[in-house]
């Protein structure tokens, strides 16, 4: 993917906590602002029709979306870096795996949320949902 070159101009409140992330993550600014920027800007996808669709699912579909979870591969990555993240910091490679990690994970709670949402809706008791069943 090509770069580009933009020009920022942060009041000094701001430089200062960036800087500040980007030493204890042992990243430049760059770095660290790219990572704020990825984190910040949602999803190629558009979460927003797939979470439409889960209207005309039938219940036995939103059960099952209502139970999804981050695949445990990814979830074991994810923690993973977390911990890496806090102990030395992470590449910018790693701060951008993370990021996607974290994007991937917000996805499927968003998907779980609104397909309980709708159970609850429909008259259905989701409490084994909150149990963790």
């Amino acid at each position: 993917m090509a770069a580009r070159a933009v020009t920022l101009h942060l009041p000094a409140p701001l430089f200062e906590k960036i800087e500040r992330r980007a030493q204890d993550a042992h990243r430049s600014i760059e770095a660290e602002l790219l990572e704020v920027v990825s984190t910040a800007v949602p999803a190629e996808e558009d979460l927003g029709v797939e979470v439409s669709a889960l209207h005309f699912l039938d219940d036995a579909a939103l059960w099952q979306a209502a139970r999804n979870r981050l695949p445990l591969p990814e979830s074991d990555r994810m923690e993973e870096l977390h911990r890496k993240d806090r102990r030395a910091g992470l590449s910018e490679a790693e701060a951008q795996e993370l990021a996607d990690l974290e994007r991937q994970y917000e996805k499927v709670l968003l998907v779980r949320s609104h397909a309980a949402r709708l159970l609850t809706q429909r008259g259905h008791d989701i409490c084994s949902l909150l149990s963790g069943e």
